[in-house]
């Protein structure tokens, strides 16, 4: 029953995770770009500027489902560059190592979805299939 429910509804379901991790990554970019919902804006033209401007512009690109594949292959490297930069750390052993002990979790998440994002695109409805007809990347 579960199954069929789910098959029935899987390319809304997608459509769903692809608008919740978009949004989701947005606010990361509003913290640091702008400073809000707890955040501290980082000076511009900044490294940490610019990782909030992908976030911010990325993150709204996968929600929109415009170069949805483009948008979360680039995320998905930052976050890559996130957990070998901010939470990696052998030289702290075991809790360096292990990302729920160094608070890397999120960012192999992010990581996760981005994969996903980047295998199957916008999915049914996006932005970039209503204006090209098709996805460019």
């Amino acid at each position: 029953m579960i199954k069929k429910t789910i098959k029935r509804f899987e390319n809304e379901l997608y459509v769903l995770f692809r608008i919740m991790i978009g949004l989701l990554f947005v606010e990361h970019g509003m913290q640091k770009v702008l400073g809000l919902l707890g955040g501290t804006a980082q000076a511009p033209m900044t490294f940490m500027w610019f990782i909030g401007v992908l976030e911010l512009v990325g993150g709204t690109f996968i929600a929109l489902g415009l170069y949805t594949r483009l948008a979360s292959l680039v995320n998905g490297i930052v976050m890559i560059g996130a957990f070998f930069k901010a939470h990696f750390n052998p030289a702290n052993g075991l809790e360096g190592i292990v990302p729920v002990m160094n608070r890397g979790e999120l960012a192999l998440v992010y990581l996760a979805c981005f994969i996903v994002i980047t295998a199957y695109g916008s999915g049914k409805c996006g932005l970039e299939k209503k204006l090209f007809k098709k996805e460019t990347f």
